[in-house]
């Protein structure tokens, strides 16, 4: 299965994703709190996949998802969006984010796209 990292400002979300990934039986490899945390523990982790909220303090998704492609063309990235955050989803997709979570989530929103986006 894959390893994962996931990047939220909130303690919750990060939470409520790794149970969701790992009893769909994947690996959460890290972490982060916010994007300059993110961009370091990338190179070092290796993810398969980055769970990335949009709306963060300090570094936002949109700029954290720039640096994150910039240092790995390949790198798969999922944003986790809000209602309302349309315009930023189309400015994600364009920066090259290969899916969306939309909050509030169900699990099996979060495994469908996971899955479509591995192409497992």
């Amino acid at each position: 299965m894959a390893k994962i990292m996931i990047v939220d400002d909130a303690s919750f979300m990060r939470s409520s994703l790794k149970y969701i990934i790992e009893k769909h039986g994947h690996t959460v490899v890290g972490a982060a709190a916010d994007g300059k945390e993110a961009i370091a523990l990338y190179p070092e982790l290796t993810p398969d996949l980055v769970t990335l909220d949009i709306l963060m303090k300090g570094m936002d998704g949109l700029t954290t998802l720039k640096a994150l492609i910039k240092q790995d063309p390949q790198a798969k990235v999922l944003m986790v969006t809000a209602i309302g955050q349309e315009s930023k989803q189309e400015e994600a997709r364009k920066l090259g984010a290969s899916g969306y979570i939309r909050k509030p989530f169900k699990p099996e929103d979060v495994t469908e796209e996971i899955d479509r986006v591995l192409g497992t």
